[in-house]
């Protein structure tokens, strides 16, 4: 099994990337809203990838609430950003950790019942003034108490659903003044106390997710996801994160480099896994032909990660989805 997490180009499995998958085999495969369209083709879909790639392979999916979200109505649920639970725990800390749980829980039982077991969420940025948008309401707060106490609740509403949650950016995307999905971030200041205190709160979740950042202070030249001395002295050391390590996508322009370069460089870095999200079978089968397999640790990771969904597991909230939601809603009302 391939150290890498794929796209796929569309919302059926074309028969050359079957051929590829069943050749090279991934860890996990991501899905979009180009891969999503009726709840029966998507469970078809994630069927055939079952079929296909190995039993210990994730089918992980973007699903925070508000504009990142691949599952939507009208045979979906709409649900809140990040920011809109915040703007509640600024009211009501005890209603804003509630509907963070609720969120969580809605969100991990609609993916659950589709056959997906990770989401990429909570995100633990902080809302910082001045930031570049990309973040934005995708945060709870500039608080990083606040979002440190969400950021649990709404995964522990994931792992609830028997799904595995994934923190990120991280050590912190918060304060970049710049998307990395189109150039690359430089966080300068040398103070990162408050970025690294909601991960650092959350080091016991299952996953991260690394941030294409630069952060001159702790290494100038290369960004998060390719630092070994990041991952090594920073997200596995002073945070003191665990979990399975997966890069943010390598086809994002704040890296530079072919795919299979950047993979290797981010596995030799420290990360677990890698991900790669264009679905265009040429990079993808290039970044899987440079990919080494997944080393016995990661293999660890992933095994813990599925084992602690599986232990959370609450299958009441299966059954209870409607009541869930009219609780949510009355919360944030």
């Amino acid at each position: 099994m391939k150290a890498a997490i794929i796209g796929l180009a569309g919302a059926t499995l074309g028969a050359e990337e079957a051929a590829l998958l069943r050749r090279a085999p991934p860890a996990g495969v991501i899905l979009f809203a180009r891969n999503v369209t009726t709840p029966a083709a998507l469970s078809r879909l994630i069927d055939d990838l079952r079929a296909i790639l190995p039993a210990a392979a994730v089918v992980m999916i973007d699903q925070e609430g508000g504009r990142v979200a691949r599952l939507r109505p009208p045979f979906w649920r709409a649900h809140p950003a990040a920011a809109a639970l915040g703007r509640l725990y600024a009211r009501d800390p005890a209603a804003g950790l509630r509907a963070a749980f609720l969120q969580g829980a809605l969100i991990g039982a609609e993916c659950a019942a589709s056959g997906l077991d990770v989401v990429t969420a909570p995100v633990l940025d902080l809302a910082i003034p001045g930031a570049d948008a990309v973040i934005g309401d995708r945060a709870f707060a500039a608080d990083p108490e606040a979002v440190a106490a969400l950021g649990a609740a709404l995964a522990s509403g994931l792992l609830a659903a028997g799904v595995q949650p994934v923190m990120k950016h991280i050590p912190g995307h918060g304060r970049a003044e710049a998307d990395s999905h189109l150039a690359l971030p430089v966080v300068a200041s040398s103070d990162l106390a408050a970025d690294v205190a909601p991960f650092a709160a959350n080091a016991a979740l299952p996953w991260a997710m690394t941030a294409h950042i630069l952060y001159p202070a702790l290494d100038p030249q290369r960004p998060a996801t390719l630092s070994p001395s990041i991952i090594r002295d920073v997200i596995r050391g002073a945070i003191g994160f665990a979990g399975v390590l997966v890069s943010d996508d390598l086809a994002m322009r704040a890296l530079t480099g072919a795919p299979g370069e950047l993979a290797v460089a981010a596995l030799d870095a420290g990360c677990d896994l890698v991900l790669h999200c264009t679905g265009v079978l040429a990079e993808t089968a290039s970044l899987l032909d440079a990919c080494p397999a997944i080393t016995p640790a990661a293999g660890e990771r992933l095994a813990a990660a599925r084992a602690l969904a599986c232990v959370r597991r609450d299958p009441a909230l299966l059954a209870a989805r409607d009541a869930l939601a009219a609780e949510r809603e009355a919360l944030l009302r």
